[in-house]
């Protein structure tokens, strides 16, 4: 929750900080995601080989440390290359940070609950985005343009103290003599579910920052003929339905099997997005971004809770650092190609090729239908 809280604040006000400090356009302002999501996307899969050889609570402490530094290193610098070096270093901190949390949530003891406790970490991400945003504009405009930095800050500080005084284990089991050999990617990989589950988190990346996030608010003032102040209660009201679904998503495949829940939630997510420019009215827009964000939410913990199933326990590190790394890069790629199809072929593009996109995603999950995705051996579709 702190971790998030720092993001939250620092996401809306660094374009408004680059403006005021490197009188940056727009070009400049939008290099800033790019460099941050490179550092995750570099750091990954990295993180997921010495997740079990330094220590999930070192290596989680360390990167909470690294991103303050990068905080600080950010605010202290006149120059925009070190700002973007520092920013980048910022994402290697959060890629060591997040794939580390991610792996010691899915290491449950009941894979009954995995489900629940992937979806657990993803609402509180969302709620430490949406207060940290929340009051974002305040601390800018009362303690200054560098007080967010300072604010991130802090939080990463806070969190490292308390994840370092952790008294629960941060492994739910150790591994035993015959699990004791070094996971090799080419293994992970093999893992059935493993490369389909990692392109269809990667495919729903793409969609929600390069449609959901970039280019549905203009949508919305274009089509819809919003203002900016409807725009983001309509933000907000849809991050609320993504919280409520997250839980149900995750709560459903526990219960009705992973493959089922996660097919049905891709076909629903692809017809909502695909139905938006056929839409006409305000009230239709308005339903369909809270609807489009509780689509997006109820299938987001489905990947990596069948990652964590399928993973042989001395292998989930490995393999939630190479979700991870395709997830990073769905982030780059998903706001260049959604924004060069808006450019091309029209506003309406970019849902219709993300609704495709998400229906070939339920279709890639079809062979895990009649298998397990639990593994207590019992076919989780009855």
């Amino acid at each position: 929750m702190h971790f998030n809280l720092g993001q939250g604040v620092l996401r809306p006000t660094t374009p408004l900080y680059l403006q005021q400090v490197f009188a940056a356009n727009y070009r400049v302002v939008t290099a800033i995601p790019t460099v941050f999501g490179t550092g995750k996307w570099i750091a990954s899969l990295p993180t997921g080989y010495l997740i079990d050889r330094l220590g999930r609570r070192r290596l989680m402490v360390l990167g909470l440390l690294v991103i303050a530094a990068s905080d600080v290193a950010s605010v202290m610098t006149g120059t925009y290359g070190m700002f973007l070096s520092a920013r980048a270093l910022a994402g290697v901190g959060w890629a060591m940070f997040g794939t580390v949390a991610t792996a010691t949530m899915v290491d449950v003891p009941a894979a009954q609950r995995r489900g629940r406790a992937v979806s657990l970490l993803m609402m509180s991400e969302s709620s430490g985005l949406l207060l940290g945003t929340a009051g974002a504009g305040w601390l800018y405009q009362w303690l200054g343009a560098a007080s967010p930095f300072g604010f991130e800050a802090a939080c990463m500080l806070v969190a490292a103290g308390l994840v370092a005084r952790w008294t629960v284990p941060l492994r739910t089991q150790a591994p035993s003599a015959g699990q004791a050999v070094r996971p090799r990617l080419g293994d992970v990989l093999r893992t059935p579910g493993v490369v389909g589950m990692s392109l269809t988190n990667g495919i729903l990346t793409a969609t929600q920052t390069g449609v959901l996030v970039f280019l549905f608010p203009l949508y919305l003032v274009e089509r819809g003929g919003f203002g900016p102040e409807a725009v983001g209660l309509l933000a907000s009201l849809s991050i609320v339905g993504r919280l409520v679904a997250l839980w149900y998503g995750g709560n459903l495949s526990d219960r009705w099997g992973r493959s089922r829940v996660l097919m049905s939630g891709l076909l629903l997510y692809g017809a909502l997005l695909g139905s938006v420019p056929v839409l006409t009215g305000s009230i239709a827009l308005g339903l369909w971004s809270v609807a489009l964000g509780a689509a997006a939410g109820f299938v987001a913990p489905l990947p990596t809770a069948v990652i964590a199933d399928r993973a042989l326990p001395p292998m989930q590190g490995l393999a939630i650092g190479w979700l991870r790394t395709v997830t990073d890069g769905g982030q780059i790629v998903g706001p260049l190609v959604m924004g060069v199809s808006a450019d091309v072929l029209g506003l309406s593009a970019p849902f219709q090729l993300g609704a495709l996109l998400l229906v070939g995603a339920a279709w890639w999950c079809r062979p895990l239908q009649g298998a397990s995705t639990m593994p207590t051996g019992e076919p989780d579709d009855g």
